[in-house]
């Protein structure tokens, strides 16, 4: 399953995103409540957040993508706030465990899952250095997530954005 998580309005999904069988899409609409911290995924409700809402489950839905496909307007280098947002209730896709991984502590998986990882930015005027820092931003995400990074891009508007995704 090719997994979507975008910003874009409801429009500019019907125009832009592949739609079928094998595509789930998560996009904004209603509300989402943020993640709070409180570890209950990890601990009370293993790999479900405890607040129950359509986003509850975000770390089993990870768990059976083959590729996770981010849209997202640029925001200082980072994801807008309801990728953001949809991600960080994502995280009961890991353990709250620690590993070393390449030198470096991170959480251990929880899933013996590995996917692809796209992620598309848009926005009028990103900066080189706004560049560097989603790139690498999507580098440590496919390292906590356990995914191998596929593509990183840029354009100026997300109706570009169709024929690349």
């Amino acid at each position: 399953m090719r997994l979507i998580i975008n910003d874009l309005s409801p429009e500019q999904v019907q125009k832009i995103l592949p739609h079928g069988e094998d595509v789930r899409i998560i996009s904004k609409g209603g509300s989402i409540h943020p993640c709070i911290g409180c570890f209950g995924c990890w601990i009370k409700t293993p790999a479900q957040c405890i607040i129950r809402d359509q986003y509850g489950n975000m770390g089993e839905i990870l768990s059976k993508c083959d590729e996770l496909i981010l849209i997202s307007r640029c925001v200082y280098g980072g994801f807008s706030p309801f990728v953001k947002n949809v991600l960080d209730r994502s995280i009961s896709y890991i353990h709250p465990y620690f590993i070393t991984k390449n030198g470096e502590i991170h959480h251990r998986a929880r899933y013996n899952h590995n996917f692809k990882l796209s992620a598309y930015f848009y926005g009028n005027a990103i900066s080189e250095r706004e560049k560097c820092v989603a790139r690498d931003l999507v580098k440590a995400n496919s390292i906590n997530l356990y995914c191998n990074i596929k593509n990183v891009c840029f354009e100026t508007e997300a109706e570009i954005l169709g024929g690349r995704i």
